[in-house]
Order: structure tokens, then sequence, then C-alpha cells
């Protein structure tokens, strides 16, 4: 019997806990990765180092593989439509990538299928955000205050209407880079420094973010996770509460449609994590897309029947996709971030004796203050209790705790 080889361009952590989710399957995995230390290319035996920027790298890279897939969206548009035009399989596809590419492309695209997003537009200098601030706060005042961020909230953190504006590069921004919160033309200059396209959103008034994450295969089945409670520190992932605690059925269900629709529309296969905002007043706006397994999925590992790694490897080789049921009641992740114990391995006693049902995850990375260098899950019906055992673990592994 010949199993099929999966070839993933990107050697971080989510190329590794893909390839784990593998190994119980047969499936073959190949890696493109930057350097022989990356996070999967110390645990993957058939590494191939090189720049995914570079076609005749990728090319090289393609040979031998059933399908292609990554653990990063920054490979280049036309050289994945090169790839294409090979011959070679490439799930997602780049016309499915290129909304993950391009934040302009992802909303204009989500708007057109009526997909709820905060206010935005691409803006040209600081007076064009100026300009496109004053048009928020126009908007919320035409509709009576009922936008869902502009004037009103403003008001009261004591600004001026229509700031502060969320500024974001189009392309290559993550985990809070590329991202800057302005409140005056002045503060508005620095995002086109890099002299790239920048887009204006509205600062839209949430009460939390929320993560609707899918799986879809390349004839068209498609599997929805419980929507989870993503709380971010500093513009990073820090704790995922699945299921997202207090969420409406009813909200529950149209993000997951929301989800679905995205993933049909673009044509998505593989996993696809959509971000959301909860607003004070019961709706949820789309913030970011990612079409590969992502961080508020990574509780699936121990929390539910099918992880989001093993679907995602099944819908890239068209498998049947697996049941995306949660096993417990609760599973909480909580990022273990470097901090200045760089000896992690001596807190696993601590942990391991404290929490015997704790899951430990780490991707053989240098410690370094704030990285993400590992995460923790824990579960069961007292979420409580189960958030107070994911915090303990993470925070003793990092140091932040010694007891």
């Amino acid at each position: 019997m010949t199993f099929p080889v999966v070839g993933m361009v990107g050697g971080g952590q989510l190329a590794r806990m893909t390839h784990e989710a593998g190994i119980p399957l047969g499936i073959k995995f190949k890696l493109l990765s930057d350097t022989p230390q990356d996070s999967a290319a110390q645990t993957v035996n058939d590494v191939v180092v090189g720049d995914y920027r570079d076609l005749e790298t990728l090319r090289r890279f393609a040979e031998g593989c059933d399908v292609i897939t990554f653990d990063h969206e920054h490979v280049p548009t036309e050289h994945l439509r090169a790839l294409e035009a090979d011959g070679v399989v490439v799930r997602p596809g780049p016309d499915a990538l290129i909304h993950a590419h391009d934040k302009g492309v992802m909303r204009a695209r989500l708007t057109a299928i009526g997909v709820p997003c905060p206010r935005h537009r691409i803006v040209e200098d600081p007076a064009d955000v100026a300009a496109f601030a004053a048009e928020t706060a126009e908007t919320a005042e035409t509709a009576g205050s009922g936008g869902s961020g502009g004037a009103g909230q403003e008001a009261a953190e004591g600004g001026k209407a229509g700031w502060p504006v969320v500024l974001k590069t189009v392309r290559g921004g993550y985990d809070g880079k590329g991202v800057w919160v302005v409140r005056d033309e002045t503060e508005a200059a620095e995002p086109f420094h890099a002299g790239v396209p920048v887009l204006a959103e509205e600062k839209v008034a949430f009460t939390r973010e929320l993560a609707a994450n899918v799986v879809r295969s390349p004839h068209g089945q498609a599997v929805a996770y419980p929507v989870v409670e993503s709380i971010q520190v500093s513009g990073v992932c820090n704790e995922v509460i699945a299921p997202a605690p207090g969420l409406s059925e009813a909200l529950s269900g149209e993000a997951q449609r929301i989800a679905l629709t995205i993933a049909k529309e673009l044509g998505v296969v593989g996993h696809l994590a959509v971000e959301l905002f909860e607003t004070a007043d019961g709706r949820i706006l789309v913030n970011e897309l990612a079409m590969r397994p992502h961080n508020s999925g990574h509780w699936t590992q121990d929390g539910a029947v099918t992880s989001q790694f093993a679907n995602h490897l099944r819908a890239v080789l068209d498998l049947p996709l697996g049941d995306p049921r949660p096993r417990v009641r609760w599973t909480v992740m909580a990022n273990v971030l470097g901090g200045d114990y760089p000896d992690m391995y001596y807190g696993y006693l601590h942990c391991m004796a404290r929490d015997p049902a704790l899951k430990i995850h780490m991707y053989g990375k240098d410690v370094k203050p704030g990285r993400k260098v590992g995460h923790v899950n824990t579960y069961g019906d007292d979420l409580d209790e189960v958030r107070a055992r994911a915090r303990h673990a993470a925070d003793y592994l990092r140091g932040t705790i010694t007891e």
C-alpha cells in the first residue's frame, strides 16, 4: 500500500503538530523549513532547508509530494499559481489564500458576500486616515450611535469622534505586529513608513473575542468545531476556552454559519480559523482569517474527538473528515510564553505531579521573553477549576510563579 506524501511549507510549531497528527494515519511528511533548528525540522525526517520565497526552491520541494499545504500564509501568490500550472496540488489554493495574504482583498471579498465586518477602507496617507475617522463618526451618528465602535465609544474615552482608528499593513502582520491603534493624524504617520498599503478599520467596541474553526474538503464536506473564546494579552493569544462560556446557541450557530460560508465562498480546503468580535449589542464581526491550523484550535488536540491538525490533513488529502465534537464539557488551552526562566523542563516535575491530567505541548524553541514556546491543555466539568489548572501550569513553566 502506498501512503500519500504531504509537503508542508513552513517549519514552525503548526507544522510540528500537523506532522504528529499524521503519524498514526501512516501519512508521510516532507517539510520545507527556513533552518534545521525550526520547530518542525527537529521532528520530521524528510526536511528541505530553503527559502519559500524562491520559486525554484518550491518546485524542487514539491517533487514527490501528493499535496502541498502550509503552516503560514506568506508564500507569494504568483509562486503558488506557478506550482498549480506545473500540476502540483496546492491546498488551500492561491485563489483562497490571497484572502489570508492580503487584508484589503479579504475585507472587500467578505463585504461582497455579506459577511459582517468592521467599517474599513484602504487609506493613502495620514490625512486620509483622518478623513476615514470622520466618515466612521458620521456613519455612527447617522445610525443613532448603533455602530460597532466609533463616536459613542470615543466620547466615553475622552477622544475625538471617530478616533482611535486601527491601522493594519495589508500583508505580513501577525500576533499584533503590523497593527497600530492611532488616536490622531500625527500618530497615523508611522504605518506608512514601510511603504506598503495600509488598511484602516474602526476600533470595535467589543466585549470579547471569539473564534470559529471549520475544516472543508475539496469535495465540499465540512465540519465545525465549537466556537471558542480567545483571550488576548498585548496582541498575543494567551488563553482559549472551549466552548465559549455564556455564548447563546443562536450566536454560536451564527458564528459557525459565517465560518462555513466563508470557507465555501472562498474555496478554502483545509482548516479555516475565523477570528471574531462579539459586540455589546449582541452581534459578531469578522476580525481576521487564517487558512491553516490556528492557535485558537490547539485545544482540540486533547479536547475534541478529532484534532484540527488531523482534520486539516484529512481535508487536504480529500479523506472523510473526522468528528469535531468535544470529548468533555470544558477544555482550556493556555499558551506557554518565554520568560526569564529558560529551563522549563525543570518545571515538568512540579506540573505533572500537581496535575496528572495536564497535557503539555512544547515546540522545541529557544526560550525568549514573550515568545510562544508551547501550550498546555486542561479539561473537566468545572470551568473555574479547569482554567485555574491551565493558568497555573503555564505560569509555573514560564517562571511567573514558583509554587
